[in-house]
This record gives structure tokens, sequence and C-alpha cells, in this order.
């Protein structure tokens, strides 16, 4: 009773030591980059009302300082030692003469220096008279808040070095990095920890050796040998803890395993790591890998973003907001195939908004397994639907993914990418809709009575209205407080703000007659601290997981880019369906073995260039780019999407998935139904625009 009271009055008392030392920090990291986001917000926005109240008040924000000039000269006295000063010789010699000076016009330039300075003086005067004890005390406000924008901007580099170190730490310690499969028999822990061990090794050496280069050519800012201390010490430690992970095998491990198997319970960073770091020293570069590690920095409020997308989603997984969406479509029984129609294309919106279909396999993929296992879907189709659910909405407004590939690329803008997005999302829609009712269809295409379904739907729309009024007041605080609209750019600060607010209000709802029934009258809300604690649990782990995959990514992206790979490939083309032939297939295997944010950096650096100037327009190249990438996530081997579905869905659903009877189709659903509907829309967007330009 008294842990209880204690617990709920947001005395802690029942964090872990992990909680600790792991998600308390990262909230707080989290937290602090929303804050300097709002903070230069509120900023605009005090210069704004200062310019209202005080015009001129950017002339204001420093104490004038009286000028040096004098504003009352002899003008005759100075305008004689001036032409003094220009009889002189010119030197010692005498071999030229001076030019010749005319009074007049040094007597207008002195009167023209006079008239300057009293200006000045007035100037002066003027705005000494104007700081008054309220500009002095508005001016403090202002200036204190720019002072806070100034530490987030210098300490953002920091910021995310520890915010890695702390996540890879905990997904480390865990076992939680993204393999192949998970690690199960004593085998799997003891290949998968001694690989772990050698590349953490690695990367501890690269960060030292870097540093050490640094110092070789003169040394670097403090600021710089701190980020690389910082590296140094969270590699070390990670090497510590794969070190003792070796030693101690868990207890529950099965005994014995295959080699092979245990291969594929490598986490996919270390494998990139040991590709990497394998080849930088064969090229006697030890530093190579601690050099793109750190070229993470100058992207730092990218991937803090990615952060905080990540943070995003699994708040969003701790709410009720997935299931109320889905509860508004259940009175129309719809058959299992079009229910999954209408997830998939829900799920496009909150894809958008979380930057990445990984993320959102993360935060919904279990509410939409499941939603679709009790409306009667068969494990396959379930799985297919979830694994994706979050590919078709990474080319709409507001998703990360874009912006960062306008960012990088000055040939096209968002507003070009996000208008052909949506024409690519409706063609996936359609495509994904005509092979999930033609190709396995086991239900009729029947739905409830209007008179029956249309009643009961609006019902269920009656729980959502306070999320929309959530949702609706940050936007409106954020809109007509700040000036901020929600857009592309905006909403990785915006959003956890939004989430933040929802989870507040689940804490205080009162929770609903058919609740009550259900739980016999003892529904009890979970508290805002233990909602955003467990979200920010679960934070930790996958931005360890992901930001640790995207940063090894960036080092095979800068393997790729040393070794010359790609000048193996022609650089022209007598055909542009032969370059774009070429393109698909180098990006859907980028696709399948990178992850997206280090995947567009290394297409920006070489891929783009030989699409530009083999005539394929830069738009059409990214939309081709952007499908290939989602083909390459749900395409064997890695098939990473596939992976994050399997942590979310659990193992024993894959396995029972994998014993369903029937045709070949049937019992590889999940992964041909989103080959199909992938390939073919990659088809289309590849090539359907050169037929057409061919044609017209």
């Amino acid at each position: 009773m008294n842990g209880s009271l204690a617990y709920e009055s947001g005395v802690a008392i029942g964090r872990t030591k992990r909680e600790w030392f792991s998600s308390f920090p990262v909230c707080l990291l989290l937290a602090a980059v929303v804050a300097f986001g709002a903070a230069s917000d509120i900023h605009n926005k005090i210069l704004q009302m200062g310019q209202a109240i005080w015009p001129g008040y950017y002339e204001l924000r420093i104490e004038p300082v009286a000028p040096e000039c004098n504003p009352n000269p002899n003008i005759e006295s100075e305008l004689q030692r001036l032409l003094a000063q220009q009889q002189a010789p010119a030197d010692d010699l005498g071999l030229f003469e001076p030019d010749p000076v005319d009074p007049a016009t040094l007597r207008a330039s002195l009167l023209n220096a006079k008239a300057a300075c009293v200006e000045k003086f007035q100037r002066y005067e003027a705005a000494k008279d104007r700081i008054t004890p309220g500009v002095r005390a508005f001016r403090a406000g202002e200036l204190f808040v720019a002072d806070v924008i100034a530490f987030g901007l210098t300490s953002q580099r920091f910021i995310l070095v520890i915010l890695v170190l702390i996540c890879a730490a905990t997904a480390t310690a865990g076992r939680h990095h993204i393999a192949m499969r998970p690690m199960v028999t004593v085998l799997d822990h003891r290949v998968s920890t001694a690989l772990q061990l050698v590349a953490n090794a690695m990367l501890f050496a690269s960060s030292w050796s870097f540093r050490e280069l640094g110092l070789a050519h003169g040394g670097e800012s403090p600021q710089r040998d701190a980020l690389h201390l910082l590296w140094m010490s969270g590699f070390g430690a990670l090497t510590l803890m794969s070190l003792w992970q070796l030693i101690k095998i868990p207890e529950d491990a099965k005994p014995g395993g295959r080699f092979g198997g245990a291969l594929l319970s490598v986490p996919l960073y270390t494998t990139m790591c040991l590709i990497s770091g394998t080849y930088f020293m064969m090229e006697g570069h030890v530093a190579g890998v601690g050099i793109y590690l750190d070229k993470m920095m100058d992207l730092s409020d990218m991937f803090l973003n990615v952060g905080l997308y990540v943070w995003i989603g699994m708040m969003l997984k701790e709410t009720r907001l997935a299931s109320l969406v889905f509860n508004v479509f259940h009175p129309w029984k719809m058959p299992p195939e079009m229910l999954a129609f209408v997830a998939i294309a829900v799920a496009a919106i909150p894809t958008a908004y979380t930057g990445a279909s990984g993320i959102f396999v993360i935060a919904a993929g279990s509410v939409i397994y499941l939603e679709l296992r009790k409306a009667g879907a068969r494990r396959q189709l379930a799985l297919a639907a979830t694994a994706i659910s979050g590919s078709l909405g990474v080319v709409l407004r507001p998703c990360l993914l874009v912006v960062i590939i306008a960012y990088l690329n000055r040939e096209v803008t968002t507003d070009q990418l996000f208008g052909w997005g949506g024409k690519v999302f409706v063609l996936t829609l359609m495509l994904f809709a005509a092979f999930s009712m033609t190709m396995n269809r086991r239900s009729p295409i029947a739905l409830a009575p209007v008179r029956v379904a249309a009643p009961a739907m609006l019902a269920a729309l009656k729980p959502l209205i306070p999320y929309v009024l959530a949702i609706s007041a940050v936007t409106l605080v954020y809109s007509w407080g700040l000036g901020v609209g929600l857009n592309e750019f905006t909403a990785p600060r915006i959003l956890p703000v939004m989430m933040l607010a929802i989870l507040v209000y689940e804490r205080y709802r009162t929770p609903s007659a058919a609740e009550k029934k259900e739980s016999n009258g003892e529904v009890k809300c979970a508290s805002f601290e233990k909602a955003l604690r467990s979200a920010t649990n679960e934070t930790t782990t996958h931005i360890g997981a992901l930001l640790f995959l995207m940063g090894l990514s960036v080092s095979v992206g800068g393997v790729v880019e040393r070794s010359g790979l790609m000048e193996l490939f022609p650089h022209s083309f007598a055909s542009v369906w032969m370059v774009m032939l070429m393109l698909v297939a180098i990006l859907v295997v980028i696709g399948m073995v990178m992850d997206p944010y280090g995947a567009v950096i290394l297409v920006s650096a070489t891929i783009a260039k030989i699409a530009y100037d083999n005539g394929v327009d830069p738009v059409h190249f990214w939309m081709v780019t952007l499908v290939a990438f989602e083909l390459g996530y749900l395409s064997p081997p890695v098939a990473l999407n596939h992976l994050l579905t399997r942590q979310v869905v659990g193992e024993e659903e894959i396995r029972l998935a994998q014993m369903e009877e029937g045709s070949f189709y049937q019992r590889h659903e999940r992964i041909l139904m989103p080959l199909l509907v992938l390939g073919s829309a990659l088809s289309i967007v590849a090539f359907g625009p050169l037929a057409y330009q061919a044609w017209s």
C-alpha cells in the first residue's frame, strides 16, 4: 500500500538500476533536445514581441557604447593641420612633388565627418534614453533564452555521442542488437558475443587512432578532443561488456547449436564493423571507422531527430490510440484481406510522422498483427501486413527521410518529392489491394449492413475526440503562440509534446462503461510516469540498435566510396533504360544491407550523379530510390522490416506461421506478398515514366 502510494506520487522507488543509468538519462537527453527546439521558437517570438513593443528593439539588445569621435571639432584648425600635412615633402629626397590639395574638398570632408559624428551621438543618446528598466528586464530574459539556444547548439554533438553510447550499451547488455535471428543456444551466444567483442575492440582501436592522428597534426580544439575521449570511453566500455558476456553465458541458453545458425545471430552492426574495420586496417588506416563514425556529428541534428522519432513511436505504443482507430472499423465486419488494406492505408500517416518504416513497425506492429488476427486473418497474411505496414508512408509529408534527401541534394525540393510521393503512395496501396484480394483471399467480400455498422462506427469515434482535441491544442499552441506550424521541419520537436499531452490525458481520463464492465469495475489507468518510463525503456534499446546500425552503415558506405567499387560500373550509357535497370538493381541491394539514412548518404555521394548525368530526372530518381529501399528492407537475406516484425510479434508466432500448410505461396505469403507489391510498384515507378516519355 505504502509502496504503491509512493510510486503514484511520483517517487520512483521501483526504478531499476538499468533505468537509473540508462533510460532516465536518455529521457533527459531527448527532453533537452525538444526543449532546445522549443527555446528557439520561443526566442523568435520574444524578438517579435520586443520589436512590436519597442520599435527598433534589435538595436537595444546590447548596451549602447558612446562614439569615440569628436562631435564639436574646430574645423578651421583641423583644416590648417591637414593642409600643412599635405604640403610636406613626400620623401626625404624630394623627388616627387605632392599632389595639389583643394581646401574646399578638405573642408567638405571635415564637415561631413562632423555631421556623421553628431548623428552617431544622437543615436547613442536616443538609444540610451530608450533603455528603460522595462527594456532591461525584457532584454535580460531574451538574452537568457538566446544563451540557452547557444548552449543547445554547442552541446548537440555531445548529446548525440552520449545518447548513442548509452543506448548501445543498453542494447548490448540486453542482447537486443538487430540480428537475423536471436541468440538461443550456447553456441549462438559464444559466436555472436565473440564477434561483438572483436568489433567493439576494433571501434575502440579506431577511435584511439583517430585521436592520435589529430594530436599528431597539431592537436584539435578542446571540444573535439572531448568528443574523441567520449567515443573511446564508450567503445572501451562496450568491449568490456562483450568480454563479460562471453565469459558469462546466460543460464537459460539451450545446449549445443549449429555454427551456421550461430552466425545468423551476429548483430548486423557487428558484421558491418568487421567488414569496414578489416578493410581500413588492410589499408593501413586504422582510424577509418572512427572517422566515418565521427561524420555522424556533421549531421547530429538528423540523428537526434531519428532518436526523437523512435521516442515518439514508443510513446504511441503506450497509448490506446492505435486500438481505438481499429475499433472504428470493427463494426463493418470486414474480411481480413480488406482490414489489412485499411490498416496499411491508415498506417501510412503515422509512418510519415515517425520518419521511417522500421520505426513504425516497432511502434505499432504488434497492434496491427493482433487486430488482424482477431479479425480472422491467417498468420502469414497478418505478418505480411505488419512487415509492409511502415513501407507505404515514407513518401508522404513530413517524412524525415525525404527531408534529408532534399537537404543533401540541391536538385530536388521537399515539395517536389512529397508531391510525387502522394502518387506513389496511391499506386502502392492499390497494388496491395489487388494482390491481397486476388492472390489468396479466403473470405467473401461482404460488409455488415450500413444501418448496423454506421451507428456503431460513430460510437467508436467518440473516444477519439479527446485525442483529436489534445493534438489540436498542442498544434494551436505552437501555431498561434509561437508562430510555428506542424511540417516536415518542425515535426520532430512538436510530436513529442503531442504524445506527452496524450499520455497525460490517458492518465486522468475516466474509464468507459464498457471498460468497467469488462474488468468488473476495476480499471486502473497507468500513471503518466509509468507510461513514459516504459516508453523510454523501449526507446533506449531501439535507439541503441538503430543508431549504432546507422553509424556503421556510414562506415560501410565509406568503404564503398574509398574502394572505388562504384568505378567498376559504367558512368555513361547508350540508353536511359539501361541506366535505370542498373540503378534499380544497385538500390535494392543497398536497401537489403543498409539502414535508410546511411543508404541515402551513400547514394547521394556516389550514385545520384550517375543518374543525373545519364538523363534521369532527379525527382524520378529519388522516387525510385525510396521504393527500391523499401523493397530491399523486405527482401531476404536480411529483410530488416521482417526482423523487426519478428521482434514485436514474438518468435512463437513466427514458428506457428511457418507450420501453416497450403501451397508454396500460402506457406510463404509473409515474404512473397510484400515482394510482389513493392516489386510491382518499383517496376512501374522506375520504367513507367520512361515508357510514357518514349510514347509521347
